[in-house]
């Protein structure tokens, strides 16, 4: 089982990046915010979990072992797949959604593409004994300052919109919520872009 890797990055795309490892190229899957922290041609150490599926053998990356931990949390839900943990996890820093679910918050989890009333009043009632730890040991990446990624605001905005429909959200809606976002952050990087596109459209 591989749980973590440390090697040199050698692409970053949309939801995943590639790091090479002793001439081997492992391809990670990631939220905006892992991903916004990994430098092209820098080396970096990620934690991961490896789901297998008799079509696959997927490796999910993250920076610290909170993250990780709500990842398989998460999936102790019934219905909650890897893909809709992911989702959860970039809509939501580990301790945003750790306070909705302590807090029988449905409202917040909602928020995530995926998540109906049903799978939202499951979360809660299946992890809110669950969720202590997290609740004051994760990190608030919402109040993280990171330095804008490199590129100017229109890749930005295809890369956020881009984003947007993998996770549910049409082209349609998506595009005017992006557009108003740059225009009012223009420095933004595209992790931030994300989270705040989906806080804007949480609330519609």
């Amino acid at each position: 089982m591989i749980v973590s890797l440390r090697g040199t990055v050698i692409d970053i795309a949309l939801g995943s990046a590639v790091i090479e490892c002793n001439g081997v190229g492992y391809q990670i899957l990631a939220t905006p915010h892992t991903l916004s922290q990994l430098v092209r041609g820098e080396e970096a150490r990620v934690l991961v979990t490896m789901i297998v599926r008799e079509d696959a053998h997927t490796l999910y990356g993250f920076l610290d072992a909170d993250s990780r931990a709500l990842f398989s949390l998460l999936q102790t839900v019934s219905g909650l797949g890897p893909k809709l943990a992911l989702a959860a996890q970039s809509v939501l820093s580990a301790a945003e959604l750790s306070a909705a679910i302590a807090h029988g918050d449905s409202k917040t989890l909602q928020k995530i593409p995926g998540v109906g009333k049903r799978m939202a009043e499951r979360m809660v009632v299946d992890l809110k004994d669950k969720v202590t730890a997290f609740t004051t040991a994760a990190v608030d990446t919402a109040t993280t300052a990171h330095a804008p990624m490199a590129g100017n605001a229109l890749v930005v905005a295809e890369q956020v919109i881009e984003a947007l429909v993998g996770l549910g959200f049409s082209e349609k809606i998506a595009e005017p919520t992006v557009t108003a976002v740059l225009a009012e952050n223009p420095d933004i990087n595209t992790a931030q872009a994300l989270r705040t596109a989906l806080a804007a459209l949480g609330t519609k």
